[in-house]
Parts: C-alpha cells; sequence; structure tokens
C-alpha cells in the first residue's frame, strides 16, 4: 500500500494548506487553483489530503460513492442489498492527456460487442464523487475540459448523452488545479470560476529548507517515530476539521462583515458577485474552523488574499502582485492590514 506523505509534516506552505482544510470543511467554496515554481509540494500537499481527510460512508462496490441506495444510479438501482462500507476519501488524478470520453464517462464497448447491450462506463467525474479531482498542470489542459469540469463541478451533476445513451449522475467534488505559470496561465473566465486561489514559493529561509530535507529523509527511510508523531498531528486536525462541519451551519453572519465584505470587493473592482459569496462563505469556514459562532472582520482579512486575488483585472500600471493589491486595498478599506493564519503544526523536532 502506498505511503502519502503526512500533511501536517508539510513545512510552509501555510496559505495552500489553508486552502484545502477550509474547501475540506465546506466543498462548496468551490476549487482551488494553485500556481507556482517547480518542486514546491504542490501535488505532495493534494496527494497527502488522502490520510488527512474523515472515511466516507458509500454502498459497496457502487462507482459513484453513493451514501444511500438511490434509485437514479445505475449500480444502487440494480441492487437490493444496501451494503455500507467505510472507504478514504477520494483524491482522483487527471492526467492531461485524459479525453472528454475518460472523464464525464461513455458507452461500454466490451459489453456492447460481447452482449450486445448498451452500458454506460463510468468517467473520472464518477469516481471523484464527494472527493477531489486533482490536475497537475491544469494550465495545460484543454480549454473545454476545464469548462466542462467547472460546470459539473458547479452544478454537482453529471449529465452524458451519447451513443444513445442518457446518463445522469451525481459528482460532487472539490477541484484542485496545479500548474507552473511560467508554461502558460489560464484564462480570466476560468480563473473567476475557481473559489480559491494561491501562489506558492520555494522556502527563503535556510531553517526551513535544511528541515524540509530532514523531514523528507526520515519519510523516505519509513522512520517510524517520525511517522507514528505526525499521524497523531494529522489525527488532531482531522478532528477539527469535522468539529468544524458539524458547527458550520450555525456560523451567523452579521450586517457589519456582510457590509464590509461588499465595501472591499467594490473598491478590488471585482467583475460580478462570485468574489462576495465566495468571501463569505470562505470567512463561514474560516470562523467556524477556529470555533466562532460568528464571522468577524479578521476572518474576512483573513481570507480575502486567496478569495479574491484572481479574480482581479491585471493592472499594466501597477507592478505588484493581485495579492499584494488586495492586502492594499483591505488595509484602505477596513483600516488594518490582512494577514493569513491556521494555527497549524508548526513543531520541528521529532
Amino acid at each position: 500500500m502506498k505511503l502519502d506523505y503526512p500533511f501536517s509534516a508539510i513545512v510552509g506552505q501555510k496559505t495552500m494548506k489553508q486552502a484545502l482544510i477550509l474547501t475540506a470543511i465546506d466543498p462548496l467554496i468551490g476549487g482551488v487553483l494553485v500556481f507556482g515554481e517547480r518542486g514546491t509540494g504542490k501535488s505532495t500537499i493534494v496527494r497527502s489530503l488522502t490520510a488527512l481527510l474523515p472515511k466516507i460512508k458509500s454502498i459497496k462496490g457502487c462507482p459513484y460513492n453513493c451514501e444511500n441506495l438511490n434509485e437514479n444510479c445505475s449500480h444502487c438501482s440494480t441492487t437490493s442489498v444496501k451494503k455500507v462500507e467505510q472507504k478514504p476519501t477520494p483524491i482522483i488524478d487527471l492526467p492531461l492527456g485524459s479525453t472528454e470520453d475518460r472523464v464525464v464517462g461513455s458507452l461500454n464497448l466490451e459489453v456492447a460487442l460481447s452482449q450486445g447491450k448498451k452500458s454506460f462506463e463510468p468517467g473520472l467525474l464518477a469516481y471523484a464523487n464527494r472527493g477531489y479531482l486533482y490536475i497537475d498542470e491544469v494550465n495545460l489542459l484543454e480549454d473545454h475540459i476545464v469548462d466542462l469540469l467547472l460546470d459539473v463541478s458547479a452544478s454537482g451533476e453529471n449529465l452524458i448523452e451519447r451513443e444513445g445513451l442518457s446518463v445522469k449522475h451525481d459528482s460532487k467534488f472539490v477541484l484542485v488545479g496545479s500548474g507552473n505559470p511560467e508554461e502558460g496561465e489560464l484564462r480570466p473566465q476560468l480563473l473567476d470560476r475557481f473559489g480559491l486561489s494561491v501562489e506558492v514559493k520555494s522556502p527563503r529561509e535556510l531553517d526551513e529548507r535544511m528541515e524540509v530535507i530532514k523531514r523528507r529523509t526520515k519519510f523516505d527511510d519509513k522512520d517510524k517515530d517520525f511517522l507514528l508523531f505526525w499521524e497523531k498531528e494529522d489525527s488532531k486536525l482531522r478532528r477539527k476539521i469535522i468539529r468544524a462541519r458539524k458547527k458550520l451551519i450555525d456560523v451567523k453572519v452579521s450586517n457589519e462583515v456582510l457590509e464590509s465584505c461588499a465595501k472591499l470587493c467594490l473598491a478590488l473592482g471585482s467583475d460580478g458577485l462570485r468574489g462576495e459569496l465566495t468571501l463569505i462563505r470562505t470567512s463561514k469556514a474560516q470562523a467556524s474552523f477556529e470555533n466562532k459562532d460568528t464571522v468577524e472582520i479578521s476572518h474576512l482579512r483573513k481570507v480575502a488574499s486567496i478569495c479574491l486575488g484572481h479574480r482581479l483585472r491585471k493592472d499594466p500600471l501597477d507592478d505588484v502582485g493581485s495579492n499584494v493589491r488586495v492586502e492594499r486595498t483591505i488595509e484602505e478599506t477596513l483600516g488594518t492590514v490582512s494577514y493569513t493564519n491556521l494555527t497549524l503544526p508548526t513543531k520541528r523536532i521529532v
């Protein structure tokens, strides 16, 4: 069995870990877009979610990960015995060369040729239901595939009508895309469809780089003390995520916070209303993670950059990054400098 690197053992990259944890608390926040240099741990962090996230309950053998018998599911509708199993939250990789048929599903040719029956072969969107769909180098994926993924991610359903088949199934997942900006950028229309956006960089501090080497070496050597220690840290974080999920529905948002959210988006010139809606939903998840009953202005500040940075129009006269523009506007609008702090494990000695 493949062993994934512990999520809590990742050195630095707090903003990316923050974004993934908040989507684990509330998947309706939307997808996460991660841009950064090669070798900064983007793929490692995403795949480490497998061990961190709580297990899900699903009907045994169902490719769609249905929690209960579903009459609209081609598998559940043909079985009368409800056998429920616990399985890890699915983290599905979507390779760059994937065709549309492989992504959405297609006619099962083997069954069609051998039995003369029309049968549906589930695609990656089926297996990613109730989990995460990860695309490395998303900026190199064909635009129409990215469009399709974002549409399904937003609606929560995948509808296939081809070769005489008409199939609809649940496909509720968090889309995570990573890439190197040097290899190309996503269209602005696609950028806006991702809920959160994060920029990652290599550690610049000598101590951090040394710590990365030490931890990776211990992991590769399967050091028992190392694995046990960080397994316990992941368990603590998992319990906080489960508690935050339960608390989320009870978190309140005041008119003062709504007004501040709208003021901030107006000041930034954010197009449409996706920015405000995502900012409020993400702030609620942040408040829930901190075990707060109401969203405070401080929660807006903590998540504003990852919610709004990718929605800004590029200003040719402004040579600073989008995140700097967001924080500068927060200071001007709300009177306090933005910061990011999720209180994640920072222990160095194992």
